[in-house]
């Protein structure tokens, strides 16, 4: 199992930081993206996964890669997903079944 840092990085952390360094508003952001305010707050706040096509847009609007978000998100959902105990500890139950076949 690979082990990331301590801390994972939404795609949120990198794309709020990327518009407050150009002074772009969020409201205007988000009506140029097509997108609600709140959709765009959630996501720059951290509370909302970035998807494939808001990766695009976010690749059309401010010139981010959109692969390099979702690769961002993968390894953020990685993450968080190796913190939530009770998964770990489903994961070690198939373990143990798969290991007796």
């Amino acid at each position: 199992m690979t082990k990331f840092g301590f801390t994972p990085t939404h795609p949120g952390e990198v794309l709020k930081d990327e518009i407050e360094y150009r002074g772009i508003p969020q409201s205007r952001l988000a009506k140029q993206m097509g997108m609600s305010y709140k959709v765009l707050n959630d996501i720059l706040n951290e509370r909302r996964p970035i998807t494939t096509a808001t990766a695009m847009m976010f690749e059309a609007a401010l010139d981010v890669p959109a692969d390099s978000l979702m690769r961002i998100q993968l390894k953020y959902n990685m993450q968080v997903a190796q913190k939530d105990n009770k998964l770990l500890a489903r994961l070690a139950e198939i373990r143990k079944m798969v290991a007796v076949l």
